[in-house]
């Protein structure tokens, strides 16, 4: 690589012709000794300096006698000024390059030529060999010397150091759809070998692929909750039936036609990459506050109603049948009985948590066990580093990392509860099959202090959705 370098450093006195310095010194030949600015209708004295017609006349107009302001010669006759048309001609080409320059000058967000000097010029190219951004002008080794010619180029990026594999020091060219990440060649020679693998060109296309087809899905998902809602909310009064005959065949239908719905959404739904998979939850992102009236007397709530941490000082607080008397937790303000939602929660700074949903008639003074027999369905991380779900009986849970803001998913219809690393997109868990016959609540626990390791807040943060165009319509026609 130093010696591909060192060749392309020999090419690139050749490469302007105007050069930053030498474009300066041109710049100077152009400029009126008097105004200091670029020749306007340049004109030239019989001693052959030249200046501004304006500024000249203005000079000899309140001036005793006619001289040159540059070598003092005076003309005893006022001359009669004529441009000069070569200088008109070489000021008015020297505009127009700066014009065409400036235009070229790199805005802010776009990437930089590494190789001018100031002002930089708009990058064209990135070389992931030299691991520089190259101007159309400082590109054209890369174009025609031999061994410059075989370096791989790309659109340009400012993150080249990002695309090149920090185990091998060679470019990522490559997707791992096993363990959905980018490698170099190498890679797939030693610790992916026997892996799937594909171009990232091709990665690319099959995400955008992906991407429709979750669009598609949340197009056609929506259509069909309007549909069922209307159907919900239609004034039925007009309507003669038996009521014991047609009650129980409306509700088996709505019920049937939810339940077709879910199961439609879970057949395609599963089918998705992780990455997918979280985005397309994310769609169903609610608003969530906490509950001041299920709170411990020990908890201690934001003005926002977004945090909530522990305090070892139990307040003094109305004992009311909805609050929480024994168990340090809290409820959301927000109930959910049908469709789908989802929240996220900033577990970061945390030795200890519980964070999940509960159905409205848990049990709330005394002594709480979490299990969805209980009606909790929830996740939990006891001493820094051993996660759990809260099944009945606990089961252990292994993420690759520790998760730093956990999503929680719930599909009300299909009976499913999900958990997600909101930064790597994986899955941590997911309660199937539940029964759910009343309202279901977001659930928090902070867990005490212990002195202050435990002391960071639980946060509802905002869900970051992705902004791709709205393929609505583009579903709509499929």
């Amino acid at each position: 690589m130093v010696t591909d370098l060192n060749l392309y450093s020999a090419f690139i006195p050749s490469l302007d012709p105007q050069p930053m310095s030498a474009a300066g010194n041109l710049e100077e030949q152009f400029l009126c000794s008097i105004c200091l600015e670029v020749f306007s209708e340049p004109v030239s004295t019989p001693c052959g300096h030249n200046f501004c017609k304006r500024c000249i006349s203005q000079h000899w107009d309140t001036s005793r006698s006619c001289f040159c302001p540059m070598c003092n010669e005076v003309f005893s006759i006022r001359p009669q000024l004529k441009t000069n048309t070569f200088i008109s001609e070489m000021v008015s080409q020297w505009k127009l390059e700066e014009e065409r320059r400036s235009k070229r000058v790199s805005k802010p967000g776009e990437v930089q030529c590494d190789v001018c000097s100031e002002p930089k010029l708009k990058a064209v190219k990135s070389c992931l060999v030299c691991l520089s951004s190259f101007c159309e002008s400082h590109l054209q080794p890369h174009l025609s010397a031999p061994r410059l010619k075989r370096h791989q180029l790309m659109e340009p990026v400012d993150d080249l150091e990002d695309r090149m594999c920090p185990t091998h020091d060679q470019s990522l060219e490559l997707y791992c759809s096993t363990d959905q990440k980018t490698i170099c060649v190498v890679c797939s020679v030693r610790e992916h070998k026997n892996h799937t693998l594909v171009s990232l060109e091709e990665a690319f296309e099959q995400e955008k692929v992906s991407l429709q087809q979750t669009r598609c899905l949340d197009h056609h998902t929506k259509v069909m909750e309007q549909s069922l809602s209307k159907h919900k909310e239609r004034d039925w009064s007009s309507v003669s039936f038996e009521p014991q005959t047609c009650e129980g065949s409306a509700a088996r239908a709505l019920s049937e036609l939810e339940t077709s719905l879910s199961q439609k959404f879970n057949k395609v739904f599963t089918q998705l990459p992780p990455k997918d998979q979280l985005r397309r939850v994310q769609q169903f992102a609610v608003d969530v506050t906490l509950d001041p009236d299920t709170a411990h007397p020990k908890l201690v709530l934001s003005k926002d109603l977004k945090q909530v941490h522990h305090t070892d000082v139990r307040k003094q607080l109305p004992d009311s049948p909805q609050r929480f008397d024994y168990c340090a937790m809290v409820l959301g303000k927000q109930s959910f009985s049908s469709g789908r939602f989802y929240f996220e929660v900033q577990v970061k700074g945390k030795n200890n948590w519980d964070l999940g949903v509960a159905r409205e008639s848990v049990n709330r003074k005394g002594q709480i066990y979490l299990s969805p027999k209980n009606g909790f369905w929830t996740i939990a991380l006891r001493n820094i580093n051993k996660y759990s779900a809260c099944t009945n009986g606990w089961t252990t849970l292994s993420p690759q990392r520790p998760p730093q803001k956990v999503g929680v998913f719930v599909d009300y219809g299909a009976g499913l509860v999900s958990f997600y690393d909101v930064d790597s997109a994986d899955l941590l868990y997911s309660f199937t099959n539940c029964c759910f016959r009343e309202k279901l609540f977001p659930y928090f626990e902070p867990f005490p202090n212990e002195g202050g390791t435990n002391s960071a807040p639980l946060i509802i943060s905002a869900v970051e959705k992705d902004l791709e165009t709205d393929l609505s319509e583009q579903c709509r026609l499929q």
